[in-house]
C-alpha cells in the first residue's frame, strides 16, 4: 500500500551557467532581477554556483563544464510588476519577448546570459 504523502511546493529551481559565469549571474540575477543572493552551506560552497532567493523559492545556479542553456525548460517566476522589470531588462540589454498566448495573463520571456529561458508572470 502506498503512504499518504503529498507534494507540498517547490523549494527551488537549478540552472546551469559555465565555470567563471559568477559575475555575470550576479548582475542578471542580483541586479536586473532583483533575487537576494544568499550564502550556500559551507560543505557545498567547494563546488562554486550561486544561490539566489525570489520569496519562497530559491534559485540555484551550478557551474557545469560545457554547460548547454535551456532553451525550453524554464523557471516561470511571478513578479509584482511586469512593466518596472521589462523596463529594467531592456535598459540591460537583455532579450525580452512578451507573450499573450494565454488571455488575461501578463507574461513574457527573457534570457539570462548564459542562454537559460526565464519566463516572468504578472502577479
Amino acid at each position: 500500500m502506498i503512504s499518504a504523502m503529498s507534494v507540498v511546493g517547490i523549494d527551488h529551481v537549478q540552472l546551469a551557467i559555465p565555470p567563471g559565469g559568477e559575475v555575470a549571474a550576479r548582475r542578471f540575477y542580483g541586479e536586473v532581477l532583483g533575487l537576494t543572493e544568499v550564502p550556500k552551506p559551507e560543505a557545498m560552497r567547494v563546488r562554486g554556483g550561486m544561490w539566489f532567493q525570489a520569496g519562497p523559492v530559491g534559485l540555484h545556479l551550478g557551474l557545469e563544464v560545457g554547460m548547454r542553456p535551456s532553451a525550453k525548460a524554464h523557471p516561470a517566476l511571478v513578479v509584482t510588476d511586469l512593466a518596472v522589470l521589462r523596463a529594467r531588462l531592456v535598459a540591460a540589454g537583455c532579450e525580452w519577448r512578451d507573450d499573450p498566448e494565454i488571455p488575461g495573463l501578463a507574461r513574457g520571456h527573457t534570457r539570462d546570459p548564459f542562454g537559460n529561458r526565464i519566463e516572468l508572470i504578472q502577479e
